[in-house]
């Protein structure tokens, strides 16, 4: 073993203590933080162990002051969700809070619970249900008017549930990149890795078209991505050990159906931001 271990190149033994690091703190943070979920879980059980279908309420960001109550977001469809996070980036656009941070992406960007981010920044979640990343692509305009110090981006799973090419994945992934690296040329552009899902023990309603999907083909996208970032000046948040089982498919403990996140699994993604914001001071004022 040893012996194994002194024919790596440096780099590569630096790269796997990086990462064992970041798995180790990821881990303490969550024992110190098991707490928070266990009184959330019993204060509010309904509300916190319910199916993402029945909490669809993305975020306005954290201490917005506008109280605008802007309507039942459950019964909006895709163009009346675009105009929604139009909206709600106007008024963070006006108000211009610091340590704004932006959620870019998914569902599993929309449902995100405001109680489980971290409670140090202020957070706009431009998350839509089922969105694509030639469809995040068309819409990052909407927040050009903030001034965030991170902008937090998760997408690609839509793409390959509706047969879109790698390639043509990729491709948008560095346009995104690129855009929010023009607009906001002093925020931090953090692409987040695609997320494995439960293979077999997937209960989501599209199963079938998971299963068609294999989480080696997530994890070599991953590993394009993280290239990709680095060709473009952005960071890159590998999350997806952190969810995965020894099988590399999605923890079922961490998921409500083997695609989406229950508490547990975003509490995994917040200790994930808190470490790497530690780890990644910001070059922001």
């Amino acid at each position: 073993m040893s012996t194994r271990f002194q024919k790596l190149p440096g780099w590569v033994l630096l790269s796997l203590l990086a990462n064992g690091l970041f798995v180790l703190a990821i881990a303490l943070l969550l024992l110190r933080d098991n707490w928070f979920l266990a009184s959330s879980q019993a204060s509010a059980p309904n509300s916190l162990q319910s199916p993402p279908e029945n909490r669809r309420l993305p975020l306005l960001a954290k201490n917005l002051t506008s109280g605008a109550e802007l309507g039942p977001r459950h019964q909006l469809n895709y163009q009346q969700w675009v105009a929604q996070l139009g909206k709600e980036a106007e008024v963070i656009a006006t108000q211009q809070p610091r340590n704004l941070s932006v959620l870019a992406g998914d569902s599993l960007s929309l449902w995100f619970p405001t109680d489980l981010l971290p409670p140090e920044r202020v957070w706009l979640n431009q998350g839509i249900s089922g969105e694509t990343s030639k469809g995040l692509l068309k819409r990052l305009s909407l927040f050009d008017g903030t001034q965030p110090e991170t902008i937090f981006v998760m997408i690609g799973i839509n793409d390959l549930l509706r047969g879109v090419k790698d390639e043509t994945l990729l491709a948008n992934q560095r346009q995104i990149i690129h855009y929010l690296r023009q607009i906001h040329p002093q925020a931090q552009i953090v692409v987040q890795s695609i997320l494995p899902h439960a293979d077999a023990k997937s209960t989501w309603e599209g199963r079938d078209r998971l299963l068609k999907i294999p989480n080696l083909r997530i994890r070599q996208l991953n590993q394009q991505l993280k290239q990709i970032a680095a060709a473009e000046g952005a960071n890159y948040l590998h999350l997806y050990p952190l969810f995965a089982d020894a099988q590399g498919n999605l923890r079922p403990e961490l998921s409500t159906d083997g695609l989406h996140l229950n508490p547990q699994g975003y509490l995994v993604w917040r200790s994930a931001l808190q470490i790497f914001a530690q780890l990644q001071p910001h070059s922001v004022n």
